[in-house]
């Protein structure tokens, strides 16, 4: 069955033990809240260890950069890649193939966030 008649007959679909009757909310599940999608665009080009990426993601908190990485590894979206087995651990980050499955949507979503900027924003540009 493709996509399309499956679209159609609504079915519901189950994602970490929830149960959506919409795949958009089904999407959500793995990818929703304030920072998954700005972990895995700033993710999208390259590997990054964990301080890049606390450096990178403005305003998340070491916590919530933790959990939300482990979130995303669970949900197979990234993978974890530790080099050293003494502290300080040298951890690499980097998205899946499931994961690269999200970056043209990621894209759109910066440009969509630009576009909006345009329109109901502004840009403030530091020097």
């Amino acid at each position: 069955m493709d996509r399309k008649e499956l679209f159609e007959k609504k079915p519901k679909i189950k994602i970490n033990g929830k149960i959506s009757s919409c795949p958009t909310s089904a999407a959500m599940e793995l990818i929703g809240g304030k920072w998954k999608s700005v972990i895995l665009i700033h993710l999208a080009d390259d590997k990054k260890r964990y301080n890049e990426l606390r450096k990178e993601v403005e305003g998340i908190t070491e916590r919530t950069l933790s959990l939300q990485l482990k979130k995303l590894e669970l949900d197979g979206l990234v993978t974890r890649k530790v080099f050293t087995k003494k502290p300080p651990l040298k951890v690499e980050y980097a998205l899946t193939e499931f994961g690269q499955s999200l970056v043209p949507i990621l894209e759109s979503i910066r440009d969509w966030g630009l576009y909006a900027a345009e329109i109901k924003g502004e840009f403030l540009i530091e020097e």
